[in-house]
């Protein structure tokens, strides 16, 4: 396990990414951020409940619809747990669909939830969709609040403090990836990806961090979101003779996979990342037996997760699959009742004020693991520091989180993966 740290950027939002990628063992990363140490004065208990009014923009549709229910599971579990704990904050969740770039559903969704007056929305998955309605929101004063956007663009995004992520930045997972390659012994790789934020940005830091190894990328080819034909780009990597191949995809990976396999390229060899690492069974047709791949998030323990399926199906819903982002999508609904508790008020502008300090980013609070637990230290007076399912979190002066891990993963022969660290 690495240790990875950074220091804050200034609040004006005028930040810098991270400087220089250091080389880290590729089993898991951490990332423990050193925040400054800030005054901060007691906060008082609202006068009256607050009545917080958030939406969602995750997939439903689209080609990442497959983080959606674990995303969803995430959002309706903290919404039952801050309205259960009854200690001033009532939430108002209306959920919608983000889809992808491709089919926009976005493009109904939130303006719905605008007119609504939301506080905040939580989303969207992908990093190329929630730039496409980011500036609306900072516009309309209203939070965007990302449980799974990875793309480093949003560290140094113009949101006037309006943007959050419990999601770590891909400048971490693509350096746990390119350590990993490296370090199953791999020099030669080629590289497939989708030509979008999310995409480049993690192809870049792979790129780097496995070259900085030593090795080689001796080919790539990127691919558009909607696109359906990728022969020519399987042809150009496989013509290469790369000994590894990464894939950086949604759920395009389903086509592209056969593709590569069929060419005589070993799916052993394969490496793949949070947007296509899904439990695949007979969605592909190939075997996928010892691919491996990296996504963000801690173990979850075995009572969130049931939890977290208990409130999916007592909503007309089947048990779920995949865990993918939902300790993420939990935290930042409770995040965000966190700081309109200390803050008193439900304004877009007051919370944000707050959540680098609830989540312990910007002093000293006291430590504190659940919604209830949390706001009777805030009711009491106290400052506190939240330690969600997705880490502790802590917030930098950019909205990351300075504190999170990368999981590696890897399939079987029945095509479903585990996590192996």
């Amino acid at each position: 396990m690495s240790v990875f740290s950074r220091g804050t950027a200034s609040r004006s939002r005028a930040r810098t990414v991270i400087g220089g990628l250091a080389i880290a063992g590729a089993s898991a990363l951490v990332l423990a951020g050193c925040a400054g140490t800030a005054t901060t004065t007691d906060s008082a208990a609202p006068a009256e409940d607050l009545t917080l009014k958030i939406g969602t923009v995750l997939p439903q549709t689209g080609s990442l619809a497959f983080l959606g229910p674990p995303e969803e599971a995430g959002v309706q579990l903290a919404v039952n747990e801050v309205n259960e704990a009854a200690a001033g904050v009532t939430v108002e969740a209306t959920f919608g669909d983000s889809g992808d770039a491709d089919n926009k559903a976005f493009e109904t969704t939130v303006p719905k939830l605008q007119s609504e007056g939301v506080a905040a929305m939580i989303g969207a998955a992908s990093s190329g969709v929630t730039k496409l309605f980011l500036d609306s929101n900072v516009s309309e004063g209203i939070i965007t609040f990302s449980p799974a956007n990875t793309s480093p663009d949003f560290t140094t995004w113009d949101d006037n403090g309006l943007y959050w992520r419990t999601a770590p930045s891909d400048l971490l997972q693509g350096e746990v990836l390119g350590n990993l390659i490296a370090e199953d012994g791999h020099k030669n790789i080629g590289i497939i990806y989708q030509n979008d934020a999310y995409g480049t940005g993690l192809y870049g830091v792979v790129k780097e961090v496995f070259e900085a190894s030593g090795g080689t990328v001796v080919a790539d080819a990127s691919y558009n979101d909607g696109d359906t034909s990728f022969d020519a780009q399987v042809a150009t990597i496989t013509a290469a003779n790369p000994d590894a191949i990464v894939l950086i995809t949604f759920d395009q990976f389903a086509t592209i996979a056969p593709l590569f396999v069929n060419a005589g390229q070993d799916a052993s060899n394969f490496y793949l990342v949070d947007g296509n690492l899904k439990q695949w069974g007979a969605d592909v047709s190939v075997g996928l037996d010892g691919a491996k791949g990296t996504t963000p998030g801690p173990v979850l323990a075995d009572d969130f997760q049931q939890r977290l399926n208990d409130a999916w199906t007592a909503e007309g819903n089947a048990e779920l699959e995949d865990f993918s982002y939902s300790a993420e999508s939990y935290d930042a609904v409770v995040l965000l009742a966190l700081a309109s508790l200390a803050a008193g008020s439900t304004d877009p502008a007051a919370i944000a004020e707050k959540l680098q300090e609830v989540s312990g980013g910007s002093g000293d609070g006291e430590k504190c693991e659940s919604y209830a637990d949390c706001a009777d230290i805030i009711n009491g007076g106290g400052v506190v520091d939240y330690d969600g399912y997705s880490g502790g979190i802590a917030f930098d002066d950019a909205g990351d989180p300075t504190e999170a891990t990368i999981g590696i993963f890897q399939y079987g022969a029945d095509n479903m993966h585990t996590r192996i660290n």
